[in-house]
């Protein structure tokens, strides 16, 4: 053979392609089990309640008023009703939420999903009922409305597990539905028609008992909101367009508190256009498509909405206004097998330079399959990692699976490196990798530059070692050394 040293790094190419093969495959089915793992959770959602967002209290009251409109006149004369449908709404001036989350796993075979029971506190207080009064735009009109109702709409109301509400110190009756033509989902109670002249401060207490998953969230409608969420949960993700004036955040859970006023948000506004409480989630809400929860509205509240204008009883583009906490998972072994598997081209080729390094340093020979071998080493640690984290925690089954494979390459180095001196560096260097991969995937915000300052240190370190190699002279001494071997074999 001509050119040995040619052919070697054309086989180890060879090598390292059928090793992305692999690595590709492995990626395959990582995807393939977060997708599983997803539809776990939506399934739980379908089964259970999904994302909760919580809207009200507030009262609202359809209205309609006619006129008569005379046209032509003596025999000609005729007369035509015209009418308009308007819906009016008063909002707190105060809200007080006082919520505590309390987080509990629901599973489905391997795969676990984060579900919550909230119990929430809300008070309202409203100074007066000044804008439940219709105003007549038309002279002599006829005025009709119906009783004011008031309700609490929420993200779904399969997740209503309990409700009580006060109107000024009394027990009132709630009923489903909400009445509303846009936020249908929720309860209500219905108000007598005498309290559209209160001029007396209304105070509404509700307690409220909620299940839902993966986030709750807040429309600050009122004039002054301030919402406290508490949770033993300790990883929450705060999102929406505030956030939280002061929050606490450790091992034990977080204490999070929002301060709004409403010369800050547009809210109050959105609620009355009729803007939908947007949550981010793939829900009927974001994908404009009716769930069984919105189909099993009351045929009240559809009716309400059929005597509305077209504009009222469709939701306004855009979102209204709103903040929410996620209970994110920060170990989920699916994300972080991935992101392990996105370094595993890196794994190899920093494994083969150590190889190709003892081989040059030491003068030994490793045959191309040889390298496969330890590739293919490398490679099952990513799907041993994937298999052990659906039933061991991320960091035990990542402690396995690394020790396995430094412990099998460790003892097959020395073999093919001829000595257990030469098999224990290499498989501590192999450790070593491991570990550094391990810190890798538990940062997120400085996980670029460890990496980058890392790998800079691994390339500097390989310079160092090979700064005296005469590569002209080592290719030549291989050549011959070929050409030795086949005029004996001759």
């Amino acid at each position: 053979m001509k050119f040995p040293l040619l052919s070697k790094l054309f086989a180890l190419a060879l090598v390292i392609a059928l090793l992305l093969f692999g690595l590709g495959m492995i990626e395959s089915v990582v995807n393939d089990r977060q997708y599983y793992r997803n539809e776990t959770e939506r399934s739980v959602v379908q089964s259970l309640a999904g994302t909760q967002t919580l809207v009200g209290p507030l009262i609202h009251s359809a209205c309609v008023e006619s006129w008569d409109v005379v046209s032509g006149t003596g025999k000609d004369r005729s007369v035509s009703e015209q009418r308009r449908e308007f819906l009016l709404t008063t909002l707190p001036e105060n809200l007080k939420v006082r919520t505590r989350a309390a987080m509990e796993e629901r599973a489905r075979g391997l795969h676990k999903v984060n579900a919550y029971t909230l119990k929430a506190q809300v008070t309202a207080q409203w100074p007066d009922m000044q804008q439940l009064r219709p105003q007549r735009t038309m002279k002599d009109s006829r005025m009709q409305c119906g009783d004011p109702i008031l309700m609490m709409a929420v993200g779904d109301a399969r997740g209503i597990r309990t409700a009580q509400m006060e109107l000024d110190g009394k027990s009132i009756a709630l009923k489903p539905g909400t009445f509303h033509p846009i936020y249908t989902r929720g309860l209500h109670a219905a108000l007598p028609e005498a309290i559209r002249n209160e001029k007396e401060a209304l105070e509404v207490s509700l307690d409220l008992e909620l299940v839902g998953t993966r986030s709750v969230a807040f429309v600050p409608i009122g004039g002054n909101n301030d919402v406290q969420v508490q949770s033993s949960w300790p990883h929450p993700s705060f999102a929406g367009r505030f956030l939280p004036s002061e929050r606490e955040v450790s091992d034990e859970g977080f204490d999070a508190r929002w301060r709004v006023s409403s010369l800050a948000t547009t809210a109050q506004q959105d609620v009355r256009l009729g803007r939908r409480a947007c949550t981010g989630d793939n829900d009927f809400e974001d994908r404009g498509e009716p769930s069984q929860a919105y189909e099993a509205t009351t045929s009240a509240a559809v009716d309400v909405a059929a005597a509305l204008p077209a504009h009222m009883a469709r939701p306004v583009s855009g979102c209204a206004d709103s903040f929410s906490i996620a209970f994110v998972d920060p170990v989920n072994p699916y994300l972080l097998a991935n992101r392990a598997t996105k370094y595993g081209v890196l794994f190899i080729a920093l494994t083969f330079v150590a190889v190709g390094l003892f081989e040059l340093m030491k003068k030994l020979r490793v045959h191309p399959v040889q390298y496969l071998l330890v590739g293919a080493a490398l490679t099952s640690f990513f799907l041993l990692l994937v298999s052990l984290s659906e039933h061991l925690s991320f960091g035990l089954s990542y402690a396995i699976a690394s020790s396995a494979c430094v412990l099998l390459l460790g003892y097959y180095a020395s073999h093919i490196l001829g000595s257990v001196r030469l098999g224990i560096p290499f498989g501590l260097g192999i450790a070593t990798l491991y570990g550094m991969l391990y810190v890798l995937l538990q940062l997120e915000q400085t996980a670029l530059v460890v990496g980058s300052v890392a790998l800079f240190l691994v390339l500097g370190a390989i310079m160092v070692l090979t700064r005296r190699v005469n590569w002209y002279e080592l290719a030549s001494r291989n050549g011959q050394r070929t050409s030795g071997a086949e005029g004996a074999v001759a």
